[in-house]
């Protein structure tokens, strides 16, 4: 009797995984059937906000549904992070997000809620969004030798701000290869950190060149260099970090977009064919192009691949910059 009722239970054990995995794959045929949140872990108005939203009128137009932008800013991103992740796996909740979460955020938090390999599928990254240091204009330096000079002739009177990993890891590269005693002001997100610099709360800010642009060319801001390697076509006029001077500075923000771990195979490959051609029309590029963000794609497993380089690569970042974890 007790083996006949071992059977029976594994035979409805058996069903109910038939059950389930067709239920999956219909719903996988049917995608998408209604609405999608694209989750974003700045606030309103950051580079990855503004960029998002506009690929997100394109998506939408793909893919026959609408696209709700959801902004959980807080935590170093760690709050919208751990949302997507612990959502259900049917690709109606995204995460778009950058190395502030999964590049960044293990090396910077001690006590991480996610895990930004095992608890995410790579979908399909959208490009880099480089970044640049600007400062108050009343800061007495127009160049970055000389806002170098300044700090060392009064240490402890300068202050960067952070709205992100990238601003907080580019700030402490700089304090640390520049020989500078600057003071951290965190925030939440970028906008209301270029507010106080601007304000003259806070002295400079490594800001996407999308967001602080406006402001520099409003004059309320001044630009002294890119935090790549190169010199940025975005801003051409700008130079790099250490062709101003500051050696082995070379920081990129890149973001991408990620769903919960498990998310079936066939929606996956739908929402990167849909993506990738929208990254690589011309026409939308170089609208994003004008946004601030250097707009490129790839497979999701290229997306995989990157995510693993890229920890490796901020974890000698923060490392060198000498950044205890928080």
């Amino acid at each position: 009797m007790i083996s006949g009722l071992i059977r029976n239970l594994r035979a409805v054990a058996a069903a109910a995984l038939c059950l389930a995995a067709a239920s999956t794959a219909q719903a996988a045929d049917n995608y998408p059937s209604r609405n999608i949140t694209l989750v974003l872990p700045f606030a309103a108005g950051s580079g990855t906000d503004t960029t998002t939203r506009l690929i997100s009128q394109y998506l939408s137009q793909a893919l026959g549904v609408g696209i709700v932008i959801e902004n959980k800013a807080g935590a170093n991103g760690m709050l919208a992070a751990t949302y997507v992740a612990k959502a259900a796996p049917d690709g109606y909740t995204l995460l778009v997000t950058t190395n502030t979460t999964h590049s960044a955020n293990p090396y910077l938090l001690k006590s991480l809620t996610y895990d930004p390999v095992k608890d995410f599928t790579p979908i399909a990254r959208t490009g880099d969004l480089p970044f640049m240091l600007v400062i108050n204009p009343e800061v007495p330096a127009k160049t970055v030798a000389e806002l170098i000079a300044y700090g060392k002739a009064n240490p402890g009177k300068l202050s960067y701000a952070s709205g992100s990993s990238s601003a907080i890891v580019s700030g402490a590269t700089f304090a640390h290869n520049a020989g500078l005693d600057l003071l951290h002001v965190p925030y939440k997100s970028s906008p209301p950190a270029l507010n106080d610099v601007m304000g003259g709360r806070v002295s400079m800010m490594f800001v996407d060149i999308l967001t602080g642009l406006p402001h520099v060319n409003g004059n309320a801001l001044r630009a002294l260099a890119v935090t790549t390697k190169e010199r940025s076509p975005l801003v051409p006029h700008l130079p790099s970090m250490q062709e101003a001077g500051v050696p082995d500075f070379d920081i990129t923000s890149w973001q991408g977009y990620f769903g919960p771990a498990g998310l079936p195979k066939e929606i996956v490959t739908r929402l990167n064919t849909e993506i990738r051609k929208i990254i690589e029309n011309p026409e939308i590029k170089a609208k994003l192009a004008t946004l601030g963000m250097d707009a490129f794609s790839g497979t999701p497993e290229e997306l995989q691949a990157f995510v693993k380089d890229q920890l490796v690569l901020w974890d000698k970042l923060i490392t060198n910059a000498k950044i205890e974890k928080q």
